[in-house]
């Protein structure tokens, strides 16, 4: 009997409170870890220019995280910013009642800054004014931060952190795909055709189609067809602009040879026909200023070296107007 009872009080235990908790922790980790990266790196926030910071609000999502979480959160915020930088507003989360020139306010809203501001003044004593308010809140998912700039309401930081940065993850997916989108419906730059004849000790003859890519688009992708070295080949390109060396693109063909292909697709045991299965080759292309010629050299895994000329984004008559 004694056994049964405690096997009932075990499974009545809020098992998703702990769980809960858990996300919390982690999410307050992955906040002091991505704060602490963004201050080292110089892009995120200066925090000399921050402090004094005001703590408006700590508040837990669950009844199971009211005790626990104000601690916690707290305690990431003295190791983000410092102890004697930091400031409990305990009035913040509480009924504020004002009595001034015979005018009774009691007020059970939000905060604004213009009532942070004036909570600051009436307990900091001789220290100086607040510079910004700190909202570091429970959620279902981890924790959210707000900093607010007292001194012009400017908004500092407003994110969302989980234990896996999920969403920060998500956000920029979201926009990256949202840039790629909107530039396509612009129509810029899109898509780039170049057709490579070099001479040598092998001649290579082949075509590419290429879309650019990238925050500065600065990255060229494609199908790539091959007419020589390899006879009828196919596959894949890609190159990188380099603007600060006149927009030279070092990039790498990989084929396929046709041919080779066929033959061992009816019988795995041929050898190579004409080509290997597999040619790579390393090209370098320098244009002309912004024509649409440019010098080309290549060297491929067949041993061949040449140099000649690449046409860039032309017709099938580039030498026509």
């Amino acid at each position: 009997m004694f056994l049964t009872r405690a096997l009932v009080l075990l499974a009545l235990i809020p098992t998703a409170a702990w769980a809960q908790r858990e996300t919390t922790r982690d999410a307050l980790d992955r906040l002091e870890e991505t704060l602490a990266i963004r201050q080292e790196d110089g892009s995120g926030l200066v925090i000399k220019d921050l402090l004094p910071a005001i703590v408006v609000s700590v508040t837990p999502a669950y009844d199971e995280t009211k005790n626990w979480f104000p601690t916690a959160a707290l305690a990431s915020l003295v190791r983000i910013f410092g102890a004697p930088g930091l400031r409990s507003c305990e009035a913040c989360r509480a009924p504020r009642l004002y009595m001034e020139d015979g005018k009774i306010e009691h007020n059970t809203s939000n905060l604004g800054t213009v009532e942070i501001t004036r909570l600051d003044e009436s307990v900091r004593g001789k220290g100086a004014a607040a510079r910004t308010a700190i909202w570091l809140d429970e959620t279902a998912e981890g924790v959210s931060l707000k900093l607010i700039d007292l001194r012009n309401s400017r908004i500092v930081m407003a994110e969302s952190f989980d234990p896996s940065l999920s969403e920060a993850a998500r956000t920029r997916q979201n926009l990256k795909l949202a840039r790629e989108l909107d530039r396509r419906a612009r129509g810029d730059a899109v898509t780039h055709a170049f057709v490579d004849v070099t001479g040598g000790n092998g001649f290579h003859l082949s075509f590419d189609w290429t879309e650019q890519w990238g925050d500065a688009n600065t990255n060229l992708s494609g199908f790539t067809i091959s007419l020589v070295d390899p006879l009828v080949g196919l596959g894949g390109s890609y190159y990188r602009v380099l603007p600060f060396a006149w927009n030279l693109m070092v990039g790498v063909k990989l084929l396929v040879s046709v041919p080779t292909g066929l033959v061992r697709a009816i019988s795995p045991t041929a050898g190579n026909v004409i080509d290997p299965l597999f040619t790579g080759l390393l090209v370098v292309r320098l244009p002309f200023g912004k024509s649409n010629f440019g010098l080309v050299a290549t060297v491929s895994t067949n041993g061949k070296v040449g140099i000649g000329l690449s046409l860039l984004n032309i017709s099938l008559l580039p030498f026509l107007p």
